[in-house]
């Protein structure tokens, strides 16, 4: 789904307290801090932030998005001093499309991503020439073949890293037909396909059942796919932007996390708690 106009955004504050006296010196009471994030359950976990951040002295101001593409050149135009919505192969995949100068600067959580199905209860149970659907941009469809090769639907040509494409499909036993539709468009579709490929986040905004119709999952261990908070490479070594990662690498926001993605989405961070 895309946003109907550029950057035009649901805001909400978390205002800090009269009295709060910044647990940094070099932070200037009542700094703001514009951070992009996309629409749904990441608005709870942000609130849970903000409060955060608000005893150190900072107010967070988030700006939702429900286009992918959106965030990154908010940032790049300085209409957001930071976002929290990507990994680094969409990272990496949106400079190379795009030259901007956007770095990570502190992890937040991982969402496995997965195939899903409400007509098939496996992945074996797939027929021929079903219609699988995936993210069309290029590090989630990426990610969505490396899925289908991790169990056994395709093979993909060797060494295609991260960022395969359909072209790269070296085998296909059952002569799947790859439906390339945009990533909050996919998990919608689950009913017109044999199965699809869905991110964590758009799976929950579909309805889909994530217990009950995912018949694959990736692994979690060593996961390339954690999402992080990015700002503006000038940004990097700011005050704020150690504030606002230790902010969020809290276990309130891990309990947030938790809660909210119901147990689907977990922290990423060194040290966070898992459950």
């Amino acid at each position: 789904m895309k946003i109907k106009h550029p950057f035009k955004a649901t805001l909400f504050s978390i205002l800090l307290a009269c009295g709060v006296v910044s647990a940094q010196p070099s932070l200037a009471a009542n700094q703001t801090v514009r951070v992009g994030i996309m629409s749904g359950e990441d608005e709870d976990v942000w609130r849970a932030v903000a409060a955060n951040a608000a005893k150190h002295g900072i107010t967070v101001k988030v700006t939702t998005f429900s286009d992918y593409t959106q965030p990154n050149e908010a940032l790049a135009q300085h209409d957001l001093d930071a976002n929290s919505f990507q990994h680094k192969p969409y990272l990496d995949a949106q400079i190379q499309a795009r030259h901007y100068d956007i770095v990570p600067v502190g992890y937040t959580y991982v969402q496995p991503i997965g195939l899903y199905s409400r007509k098939w209860k496996s992945v074996d149970a797939l027929p021929q020439n079903a219609a699988v659907g995936v993210p069309n941009d290029p590090s989630n469809e990426g990610r969505a073949l490396l899925l289908l090769q991790a169990n056994g639907v395709i093979k993909l040509r060797d060494n295609v890293g991260l960022l395969p494409t359909a072209r790269d499909i070296a085998s296909n036993p059952k002569h799947v037909q790859i439906k390339e539709l945009d990533a909050g468009i996919v998990g919608r579709a689950i009913s017109d396909v044999d199965a699809a490929v869905v991110n964590t986040d758009w799976a929950i905004k579909a309805g889909i059942d994530i217990q009950k119709e995912r018949i694959a999952q990736e692994k979690m261990q060593s996961n390339p796919y954690r999402n992080f908070i990015a700002v503006n490479a000038k940004d990097a070594q700011a005050p704020w932007v150690k504030t606002l990662v230790e902010s969020y690498q809290q276990a309130n926001v891990a309990s947030s996390i938790l809660s909210v993605y119901h147990g689907a989405t977990l922290p990423a961070w060194e040290g966070a708690p898992q459950r």
